[in-house]
């Protein structure tokens, strides 16, 4: 008899439901699955329904208590926030969590969750639920503040003792172009200068240590207590930031003190602003010297402008002649010169005198570059002008100069402004306070003098103006003037407003 080896499958025996009585495996309940959801149920003290917080203005929601989150639909931040806002969860094994699809306009968010229970005498439960939430539309904090305008915790108060405003021209552009307005809550614009409103002392830091790299200034800071918790010692204060540039701008003749002139190389003392970047760069227009003068190196030896720009009187050029290096005042220990203008003796006349006097000036001039007999130009008379500086009163009135060139004139400023094919951008700025009419000419001077200086332009972003209808050039009309090529220009985008809130667009064009 032979006998064969089969492997005998073991077989589980099966009991009866004590509910319904169906064959089940054997668990500690000893009752089905159906009939142990019935009479237990591990998603109790679960709910079902919740409500989640969104701010529409920076599509973020809020995280409690007092934390706002940007997170993105279905996105597991937005999931761990369901989460988190579910309560009951700790006393349930998590096992798995996703979205269910549904409409982005229906203000619903449903989460479907998978829990496990142990229930009756070791008997572990799987459950599946949904959970809704309905979103609700509330404004966060940043945005009320936003929105007020007014509610301010820093403000940056920039100001500059001149009678024009280029200098404030010229850091809007650099503003924008390297974006530091971001955080701002609010700029007002008035006669003394800017105010910057914001939100948090932290921003308002940020926008003067701008300013510090960008423009030679100081400033000074003050803070106001405003309430005091005395059970938890926390203040709330408002923080003051006057930020003070130099009185220098250009296109201002200055006199320096004689320290000064002495630690810049042995420069005269009459000296002609050049420009004012991170620092002023000035030039005497005898002996083509430069120096720059940085902040500190000012406030340590503080002077006034004898004339700014508004002040230049008009000159008609007679008789230019080029001056030699030998024919040159040569000082001992002078410093750099200026390799791209060149000295010139110069005989000039006032404009409103031609045909009336005969009276001529002769006075040496930095402009022999592009000044011609006929040319018009502007400078300062100092021959018939009271100045009351103490600086100048020192210096032997036989060394002083009749007149001190400044810049070449271009004609008449309306007809430049209609070739003007480009445009800049400008800040959202409330000037309720502004002399609209000073600001016009003011603006349109500092976009001659970026016109005229292609140094001073090139930290600037110009736009080439699409709108602008060419205009026809007559034979007369002159040619000379300085224009700005198209390579320098750059494409205008049309943004109309940028993620702070602030318009970008607005082509600061008068």
């Amino acid at each position: 008899m032979e006998y064969m080896d089969q492997q005998q499958q073991p077989t589980q025996g099966q009991i009866l439901c004590c509910q319904c009585g169906i064959p089940i495996a054997p668990n500690p309940a000893n009752m089905c699955v159906a009939c142990l959801r019935t009479q237990v149920d591990i998603t109790e003290g679960i709910p079902k329904q919740g409500t989640l917080y969104f701010c529409k203005a920076c599509e973020r929601y809020l995280q409690p208590p007092a934390i706002w989150v940007s997170c993105a639909l279905e996105s597991r931040e937005l999931l761990a926030l369901c989460l988190k806002k579910i309560k009951g969860l700790a006393k349930v094994r998590l096992v798995d969590a996703g979205f269910i699809w549904t409409e982005p306009h229906s203000k619903r968010i449903k989460v479907k969750l998978t829990i496990q229970k142990e229930v009756m005498g070791g008997a572990i439960l799987e459950q599946v639920f949904v959970v809704e939430f309905t979103v609700q539309n509330q404004m966060c904090t940043d945005c009320h503040r936003v929105e007020a305008k007014d509610f301010w915790k820093a403000v940056v108060q920039l100001r500059q003792k001149t009678s024009h405003k280029k200098t404030f021209y010229y850091l809007e552009q650099l503003i924008l172009k390297h974006n530091v307005h971001s955080n701002t809550l609010n700029i007002k614009q008035h006669d003394e200068g800017l105010d910057f409103f914001y939100s948090c002392v932290d921003h308002a830091r940020k926008m003067v240590d701008f300013l510090r790299t960008v423009v030679p200034c100081r400033y000074k800071t003050s803070q106001q207590l405003l309430s005091h918790d005395v059970h938890s010692n926390t203040f709330n204060y408002k923080h003051t930031f006057s930020v003070e540039i130099v009185p220098v701008c250009k296109d201002d003749v200055v006199c320096l003190p004689k320290k000064l002139g002495h630690s810049l190389g042995n420069m005269g003392q009459i000296c002609v602003c050049t420009r004012v970047t991170t620092t002023a760069q000035v030039m005497d227009p005898n002996t083509l010297q430069v120096g720059e003068i940085s902040g500190p190196a000012f406030w340590r030896s503080p002077f006034q402008t004898i004339c700014d720009s508004k002040q230049l009187t008009e000159y008609i050029v007679l008789q230019i002649e080029r001056l030699e290096d030998k024919d040159r005042r040569h000082v001992k220990g002078e410093g750099a010169r200026s390799q791209k203008h060149l000295l010139s003796d110069v005989w000039v006349m006032r404009a409103q005198d031609m045909g009336v006097t005969d009276s001529q000036y002769h006075c040496r001039t930095h402009l022999g570059h592009i000044l011609k007999a006929g040319d018009s130009v502007l400078g300062f008379d100092m021959a018939s002008t009271n100045v009351n500086d103490t600086n100048l009163e020192k210096i032997n009135p036989d060394n002083l100069p009749d007149v001190v060139l400044v810049k070449k004139h271009y004609g008449d400023r309306v007809r430049r402004h209609r070739k003007r094919n480009w445009k800049l951008k400008g800040l959202n700025k409330d000037d309720a306070r502004m002399d609209t009419d000073s600001a016009d000419g003011d603006y349109i001077g500092f976009l001659e003098d970026l016109e005229e200086d292609t140094e001073y332009r090139r930290n600037i972003n110009i736009y080439r103006d699409k709108n602008k209808v060419p205009v026809e050039q007559s034979d007369t009309e002159e040619e000379d003037a300085p224009k700005i090529s198209l390579q320098e220009m750059l494409d205008d985008l049309h943004l109309t407003d940028d993620e702070t809130g602030l318009d970008e667009q607005g082509a600061a064009a008068i």
